[in-house]
């Protein structure tokens, strides 16, 4: 062993080895499986976002915890890299976590459910497109009550005004998976997984949609 593993005894060391083993294990059955089972939503979601960045509307990504900081790599992925040519325009992606100041305010004011929704109340636009993530998608409590509430509300707030809604979630997918217009399950009852995977797949997305905005390009001359 080199220094940076002599606190180790043989049996740690050995059960350390095994966790690698198991967990990058589960990975790649994962892959496999999402690749089985989810194709043919990781399409149609691809799909649905070069319609929007096709008629100039804007996506808001909704997240919490972890999945915020997923929203929030998702919508640069989204705003820049989807169409990084000189002079080309990317998507108008939003996450109300980029305004720190004005999230904190809501909670402030607000009820938590309504943290989405009063974000919303201010930049959603007619057309627009809603992503969710969440590991549970809604499903589960804890101390401070249900799981995701405000963002199935946000989610439902875009569904009501006519905006296509694509959810990304893990376990069974929850009340999340069946009420957007596509669902993206992760199928893994683990936290760590799914919120890898949910990295995983919005840069499968990003990079499928560069491709397809790619060739409309080419096609247009």
């Amino acid at each position: 062993m080199n220094d940076g593993m002599s606190s180790f005894t043989k049996k740690e060391y050995a059960m350390s080895v095994e966790y690698v083993k198991n967990y990058l294990g589960d990975v790649s059955a994962l892959a496999a499986k999402i690749q089985k089972e989810q194709s043919e939503a990781l399409n149609a979601a691809i799909e649905a976002l070069f319609v929007a960045w096709r008629d100039g509307s804007a996506v808001f990504i909704l997240g919490n915890g972890g999945s915020a900081s997923t929203a929030s790599h998702f919508a640069a992925d989204l705003a820049k890299t989807v169409n990084d040519a000189p002079m080309a325009q990317g998507l108008r992606a939003l996450t109300p976590w980029d305004n720190v100041p004005l999230i904190s305010a809501i909670v402030n004011d607000r009820p938590k459910e309504d943290y989405f929704t009063a974000w919303l109340d201010t930049y959603y636009e007619q057309g627009g497109l809603g992503i969710g993530i969440s590991v549970h998608g809604g499903s589960g409590t804890d101390h401070g009550g249900k799981w995701s509430q405000n963002l199935l509300k946000g989610l439902g707030y875009i569904k009501h005004r006519g905006g296509i809604t694509i959810g990304l979630t893990g376990f069974d997918g929850g009340p999340m998976a069946r009420m957007v217009n596509i669902s993206i399950i992760v199928p893994a009852d683990s936290t760590p997984l799914v919120e890898s995977f949910h990295v995983v797949l919005h840069h499968l997305i990003a990079f499928g949609l560069k491709e397809r905005i790619g060739a409309e390009r080419k096609k247009g001359g």
